[in-house]
């Protein structure tokens, strides 16, 4: 999760800095709070810069390297064993797609959930020791896919909303205008 200024970067030019860091804070603790209530996860980790002492999480420091290295530098410390990856952007996330998620990684052994325009991976379960790369940027959904052609493909509409651009930014607005009219 990025912190502080780099929050949601890609949104400077409709949000003020604080904006960009309450909305990746309140995006990044509903998340947190889904995993928490997922009866399958033991353990929860944030791969940050700084600790947010308010969350029920270890804190695995993010030292600079880039998402993908210091990924791959988690899964090593923690013993290559099961893991479930998710991006802390996802507004609509709900324990039942966290669940979905886990249940088709179980399945196959791998599962991705991309993002709603099927190139982008927004969630990696992972069940099994086998080696893997990550590779979270652009066309990551097929990057992954290329490693794992077996792994499950689950398509669920909050898996898939994240909130990375304006447009993005102003459908999320958009929901919640409907919600409340």
């Amino acid at each position: 999760m990025k912190q502080g200024a780099e929050s949601k970067s890609r949104l400077q030019d409709v949000l003020e800095p604080a904006e960009r860091v309450a909305l990746a804070f309140a995006m990044a603790t509903r998340v947190i709070s889904c995993l928490s209530n997922v009866n399958a996860i033991n353990s929860l980790y944030l791969l940050a810069p700084a600790e947010v002492s308010e969350w029920p999480v270890q804190w695995l420091p993010d030292s600079g390297k880039g998402l993908n290295p210091e990924l791959q530098g988690a899964r090593a410390q923690l013993g290559n064993r099961p893991m479930l990856v998710i991006h802390a952007d996802l507004p609509h996330l709900t324990v039942q797609d966290i669940q979905a998620l886990l249940d088709a990684a179980d399945d196959c052994g791998c599962a991705f959930a991309p993002d709603r325009h099927g190139r982008g991976t927004n969630a990696v379960a992972l069940r099994d020791a086998n080696p893997f790369r990550f590779a979270f940027g652009r066309d990551s959904l097929m990057l992954h896919r290329q490693q794992r052609s077996g792994a499950a493909i689950v398509e669920r509409a909050a898996l898939g909303f994240d909130i990375d651009t304006p447009a993005d930014l102003a459908e999320l607005h958009d929901m919640f205008s409907a919600e409340q009219g």
